[in-house]
């Protein structure tokens, strides 16, 4: 299974610690060319590659980490997004949900991966937080996952597990996922909450 990050801010990046943490090969891309992004890339681990946008696009997962929005410039890179599992790592507020047809943010994202699955994660917790090692005094991080597509969740949840996560299964978007959700100015109950589950 490979493994993408595009974009690469602070959540972008957070995400990128994850993977070098746990020596796990992950390559980035964003706006800015590879060259500009390797001694940052570097910096953080020697499994995080700076690539070009569409080299990027080849992995297997893939997780969105732009400014919402910018997901529809990503989307236009590959005519299809067919065999791709995308993680949507962003978060919609402000954005009025009438300007997302009044559907959930990665429901209305879906939309634009033409073929791709698309699970809601590692989105409710700020950038810092995320860049921290998830196990802690013997419990691990949770990470909410959710999804319209049953079958896209399980590689999620094993890469959430790899990471050092304890991934949480949501149900559908407009289920149990719209607590991982922001709906305007109002976010999911979910959303900041940093939870830790024990080990069994």
């Amino acid at each position: 299974m490979s493994y993408a990050i595009v974009g690469f801010g602070k959540i972008g990046q957070a995400l990128a610690h994850a993977f070098a943490r746990k020596n796990i090969d992950v390559t980035v891309a964003s706006r800015r060319s590879p060259e500009e992004l390797a001694p940052q890339a570097r910096a953080i681990g020697p499994t995080v590659v700076a690539k070009s946008l569409q080299d990027a696009l080849e992995a297997d997962i893939i997780i969105l980490a732009v400014p919402f929005g910018e997901h529809r410039e990503v989307a236009k890179v590959l005519p299809s997004w067919k065999g791709k599992t995308v993680i949507d790592a962003m978060n919609s507020s402000p954005i009025p949900p009438e300007e997302l047809d009044g559907l959930p943010s990665s429901a209305f994202v879906a939309k634009s991966l033409t073929g791709g699955k698309v699970v809601k994660g590692f989105n409710h917790l700020i950038a810092a937080t995320l860049a921290t090692d998830p196990v802690v005094e013997g419990g691990h991080r949770v990470v909410f996952l959710s999804s319209d597509e049953e079958d896209a969740i399980p590689p999620v949840a094993d890469l959430a597990k790899q990471l050092g996560f304890a991934p949480v299964k949501l149900g559908k978007f407009n289920e149990g996922g719209a607590l991982v959700h922001a709906r305007g100015k109002t976010w999911g109950r979910l959303i900041f909450q940093d939870l830790f589950k024990k080990e069994q």
